[in-house]
């Protein structure tokens, strides 16, 4: 737990956000569980989830960019993204993020999943404009698609861009403001989409009610895609073709049995190089192994929204809530 002083320092970080910070003692939240000794082998047992700032209303989408050694992730509930850079702290880097509209949209209407593609560029789920967005820097935004044969995308959640250059993307109506009611919706399914590098969107599956976090395999021939499903909380593992598109998919982890971990369904999932699976959910990080086992837990003690490998690939940034933080761990994410 923190201690009173703590919440008023972390304040501070946020908002001076122009002011050299330490980087070397900042405080630290929640603890790691270990429910299997192969646990050890990915984080070490002195391991600490630090907050390295805070004060936003619903952190998500964080991605390292490796040229400019830095961090981005969305404040979706504020329609901007910040830049968390070391010694220097969070700030605004680009707000409207994902609403351009007039007048009051929704709770959730800025962007959500962030990923560089293959260019630097920065590709964003946005909510409020129900697209996909590519931003060069320095440069506006252009939208990459933003429908469905015609109809209108729900609100594009999250993303995972293959090295080819295909990008996966789910498509659930949390963005929405009156989500399956709403009367703005055009789709009768919340989907998981394939964008080529054609321009072309396929609808590869509409099974899951709530899709929401979506990931390849670090051999990327197995695409992961996290339910956020009060009754059926799950990750789905769905065999990749060579052209893109999928096989028949099967259950690869049920969160359902381990609810009394915390607060929260399957959320954002990152992969690392050994083939685990990192899904935020349950009020942490649930490091589940190749073969579905739950075997550890980054607990923070709050709602935990999404995760990043950054810096050398080994430290896993976490979006939870009102915090960022991040913990070093033993292994390197996908794409390092």
């Amino acid at each position: 737990m923190f201690s009173k002083s703590i919440p008023i320092f972390l304040a501070t970080l946020f908002v001076a956000t122009l002011v050299a910070q330490d980087s070397t003692n900042f405080p630290s939240i929640g603890s790691v569980l270990r429910f299997d000794p192969s646990m050890d082998a990915l984080v070490a047992k002195d391991a600490q989830i630090e907050v390295l700032s805070s004060g936003f209303a619903w952190g998500e989408g964080p991605v390292w960019s490796q040229e400019g050694n830095f961090l981005l992730f969305s404040d979706v509930h504020r329609n901007r993204v910040f830049k968390w850079t070391e010694g220097v702290g969070a700030e605004i880097f680009l707000e409207p993020s994902g609403f351009t509209g007039i007048g009051h949209y929704s709770t959730g209407l800025g962007s959500n999943g962030l990923a560089f593609d293959g260019q630097g560029r920065l590709v964003s789920c946005e909510h409020g404009d129900r697209r996909l967005s590519v931003m060069k820097f320095n440069e506006g935004k252009r939208t990459l698609t933003d429908n469905y044969q015609g109809k209108r995308f729900n609100s594009p959640n999250d993303l995972a861009i293959s090295k080819t250059g295909n990008i996966y993307f789910t498509d659930p109506i949390y963005g929405l403001p009156q989500r399956w009611d709403d009367p703005t919706r055009e789709l009768d399914f919340a989907g998981v989409y394939l964008l080529d590098t054609s321009g072309e969107v396929t609808l590869l599956t509409k099974e899951l009610r709530y899709p929401n976090g979506v990931e390849l395999s670090h051999d990327e021939k197995t695409l992961y895609v996290a339910q956020s499903d009060p009754d059926n909380p799950i990750v789905m593992a769905y065999p990749l073709k060579i052209d893109g598109s999928i096989g028949k998919g099967k259950l690869f982890f049920d969160a359902k049995p381990h609810a009394k971990l915390g607060q929260g369904n399957p959320d954002g999932l990152k992969v690392d190089q050994q083939g685990n699976v990192w899904v935020t959910g349950l009020s942490g990080v649930m490091v589940v192994n190749p073969k579905g086992k739950l075997i550890g837990h980054i607990s923070t003690g709050e709602r935990t929204a999404n995760c990043a490998w950054g810096e050398d690939g080994s430290v896993l940034y976490i979006t939870a809530d009102m915090y960022l933080c991040r913990i070093q761990t033993k292994v390197k994410g996908r794409g390092f």
